[in-house]
């Protein structure tokens, strides 16, 4: 006998973790609060340990990584798990607890809004 169940799909209802943080540079001036959201998503990336970790889990395929698969980045496990906290913290990364495992995703529209941020809406000559 299987002690086996489906369970429910997990709806993404947490709008904050999808909303664009900001405007593209171009259209205006940031509010202070969107000055103060982007520059927590950019100094999160500023260290080479987070860009690595953060371009790791956005490359893994299906879109998210277990955090066995991305922690050989040169830095002792709770080192990892530091700057994994960091980018949630930044609301870069969401996670999920799976068993003993914690898996990391970038939901789409976040990477999304960083290229929308730092795309010109004039175009180029």
């Amino acid at each position: 006998m299987s002690n086996t169940q489906a369970l429910p799909l997990l709806e993404a209802d947490v709008p904050e973790a999808v909303a664009p943080c900001c405007p593209p540079l171009t259209e205006r001036p940031f509010t202070a609060d969107e000055a103060e959201t982007a520059a927590r998503m950019f100094k999160a990336l500023g260290d080479p340990v987070r860009l690595r970790l953060f371009s790791a889990v956005a490359s893994h395929e299906g879109g998210e990584a277990c955090v066995c698969d991305i922690s050989d980045v040169g830095v002792s496990q709770p080192t990892v798990s530091h700057h994994l906290r960091k980018l949630k913290e930044a609301g870069l990364l969401t996670s999920e607890r799976r068993g003993t495992w914690v898996y990391y995703r970038i939901e789409p529209s976040v990477l999304a809004a960083m290229g929308k941020l730092l795309t010109s809406t004039s175009a180029a000559s």
